[in-house]
């Protein structure tokens, strides 16, 4: 696969480490992006997903990204969620950086390891409910 950016080979639903998740990007045989897509349940659901993307990263890997859809009307409330969630976490260090309103990168530190840090990215999607398709009218 090749992108603005790398040159290697993307999966979706790829086992690595004690999981399977659901991209992983790999550039000469080494992981460089590993991503975990969910839509949003609540905070508890969400830090469940941190858990679970923890669960796929070994020693090695340094990088994840949690990428979160939502259909919630109210979706600056979710944003406020997520933001405010996250430090809950136990392996949550601290906030890198707030890119803007729905994406932050944060450090943590690994399951195994706490000395090892993570860089985890979160992006949040609003995604709106299904609407049926619009019927054309055509003048005669």
């Amino acid at each position: 696969m090749t992108g603005p950016h790398f040159s290697g080979d993307a999966t979706g639903e790829t086992f690595n480490y004690e999981g399977k998740t659901d991209i992983l990007i790999k550039v000469d045989g080494r992981n460089i992006f590993i991503g975990e897509c969910k839509f949003w349940t609540g905070e508890k659901g969400y830090l469940e997903t941190l858990d679970q993307v923890l669960s796929y990263l070994s020693w090695r890997d340094t990088k994840a990204a949690v990428l979160i859809f939502s259909r919630n009307k109210d979706f600056t409330g979710v944003l406020e969620k997520i933001e405010e969630s996250t430090h809950k976490h136990p392996n949550c260090k601290k906030l890198v950086k707030k890119r803007n309103e729905g994406s932050w990168t944060y450090l943590f530190g690994h399951k195994d390891d706490a000395n090892r840090e993570i860089s985890i990215t979160v992006q949040a999607y609003n995604v709106p409910e299904r609407i049926e398709p619009r019927t054309r009218t055509i003048c005669t």
